[in-house]
């Protein structure tokens, strides 16, 4: 039996794809998730899906990364499969993991998605650590200006934490790591 699996990471994205390729190579069933990151390793679609297959079945993704992020989880996952006599395909890359020559495709596309998840990762690492040489502020912008800090603290000496947050329509949390950020701490 051939079982499918589908699954995109954020809610806007769609399904159809995946699931039109894996009906069309004749899956029995195709399990998904939907808005779930690739990170994780337990999903609801996926623990399905591998809590239906049998000795003899396959596992089959429409691509290598819709199954995990992780080259160590991805390559667990398979030879578990494989030990417990489960085969493992995925459609775009052509894994079959019926041969030899199909684990050793697999290994070898694992490692080149992790690879280039690195080369993202120090990409995104070079354009922060340039933007900070630039002088640009990297992050969210603060909640409150130096001089909304310097007012919260003066509002903060006649009213209570949750007024002046209130004002500056922020949490009191918030206002209070804020304003201890400026190295003032209110009484």
């Amino acid at each position: 039996m051939k079982i499918g699996y589908a699954r995109v990471s954020t809610e806007d994205q769609s399904l159809d794809l995946q699931i039109a390729a894996l009906n069309g190579v004749g899956c029995d069933e195709v399990f998904s998730d939907h808005g779930i990151s690739g990170s994780k390793f337990v999903r609801p679609g996926l623990d399905s899906a591998l809590a239906t297959l049998r000795e003899g079945d396959t596992l089959v993704v429409w691509r290598l990364d819709r199954l995990g992020r992780s080259l160590r989880k991805l390559v667990e996952l398979v030879d578990q499969l494989g030990s417990a006599g489960i085969q493992f395909a995925s459609l775009t890359e052509c894994i079959n993991t019926t041969s030899s020559g199909g684990v050793l495709v697999f290994h070898i596309m694992a490692a080149l998605a992790q690879f280039e998840r690195a080369l993202i990762g120090e990409r995104t690492r070079a354009g922060m650590a340039a933007a900070r040489a630039r002088g640009r502020p990297l992050g969210r912008r603060r909640s409150l200006t130096p001089d909304q800090c310097d007012e919260a603290l003066e509002l903060l000496v006649s009213q209570s934490t949750a007024l002046v947050a209130q004002r500056f329509q922020i949490h009191p949390r918030t206002l209070l790591r804020r304003v201890r950020d400026r190295g003032a701490i209110p009484q």
